[in-house]
């Protein structure tokens, strides 16, 4: 009877430990990422663990530092500073600025080929894109664009480069192989960013000051459909476009709406709006963590990071960072 009475009791013993095994693996996060936020007006850029959700270190940098992203290998962040003329490289292990990469005169925004070795440069006061070799780190070239070149993504087979130009209101398809125009698509006001679906079927590109997200055929080179947005209480002319984010699986994007202060959810599949979520001021950028359960994008006016939580579709968390946040990117 005792030797029996042991045993139970030494099986649920080992039960309940098991049992607070699993309770404290739930509540422990399985990966903690690293994000980077550009300030622009603060000059600094903002580290961020994503475990505690704070703000772990403040990198100064060069005069007003914009776009923002690892190198494909996670070992460096670039950040295009526009008033210096240049894209300066930050080591991801010491968090210190080890080199600068040479851009044309006020980089805003770039893009990485698919393989890491080769960087698109927007910038802004030349109407061109730099072609940078990262390995080497030698400026390669520069392609003609329109006037005040900013949003740059490559196609997912790596033979389109797309550059939106703001003031000219078009997105221009760039051959990889030749660097030539080989199309170019009109646009609403102010084109400020462009995002390919992951199957290359669809472009989609914000207009600023026109309010609308144009869907653009890549094959075609046509625009099939615009997306608009409408928000009880604000004027039009107050929702204004500029960062997309799409998950993986194409079936959703998230749309940062500027002053209008929400970031807009949309299913790709209708077009449609399903939900807006109040986030800070000005919001601006965004990034997925690579487990695609947060999207943090940037508040410039705010000075803050809102965290969203993707699955349930809601603002879980503010984190305080620089001064005008600008760009956001996430350790691979």
């Amino acid at each position: 009877m005792q030797a029996a009475l042991k045993r139970e009791t030494s099986r649920m013993s080992r039960a309940g430990l098991l049992c607070g095994m699993v309770v404290w693996l739930a509540a422990t996060p399985a990966h903690a990422f690293v994000a980077y936020v550009s300030n622009e007006k603060g000059n600094t850029v903002s580290v961020i663990d994503t475990e505690s959700w704070t703000v772990t270190r403040t990198i100064k940098v060069g005069q007003r530092p914009r776009g923002i992203e690892f190198t494909r290998d996670g070992k460096f962040v670039m950040v295009a500073v526009g008033d210096d003329d240049t894209i300066q490289v930050i080591d991801a292990k010491t968090q210190a600025i080890v080199d600068t990469l040479p851009s044309g005169p006020d980089p805003e925004l770039f893009v990485q080929d698919a393989a890491g070795k080769l960087l698109y440069v927007a910038n802004e006061n030349d109407n061109t894109v730099t072609v940078i070799d990262l390995e080497k780190r030698v400026r390669l070239g520069d392609i003609q664009v329109g006037v005040e070149p900013e949003g740059m993504t490559v196609s997912p087979d790596g033979k389109i480069l797309i550059n939106t130009s703001e003031t000219t209101n078009m997105a221009h398809f760039i051959d990889t192989a030749s660097r030539q125009i080989v199309a170019n698509v009109l646009v609403d006001a102010r084109p400020r960013f462009a995002e390919f679906k992951r199957d290359g079927s669809e472009l989609w590109v914000s207009s600023e000051i026109g309010g609308t997200v144009s869907i653009i055929d890549p094959v075609k080179h046509v625009v099939t459909g615009k997306i608009t947005f409408e928000i009880p209480g604000l004027r039009r002319e107050a929702i204004q476009p500029v960062g997309i984010g799409m998950t993986r699986d194409g079936k959703t994007a998230f749309i940062a709406l500027g002053p209008a202060n929400r970031v807009a959810v949309v299913d790709t599949a209708t077009r449609k709006v399903t939900k807006y979520l109040l986030v800070g001021q000005r919001v601006w950028h965004m990034a997925f963590t690579p487990d695609e359960k947060y999207l943090l994008v940037t508040n410039g006016v705010s000075n803050d990071v809102s965290v969203i939580d993707v699955p349930a579709q809601k603002v879980i968390k503010t984190i305080q960072v620089g001064e005008l946040p600008w760009g956001i990117t996430i350790a691979p």
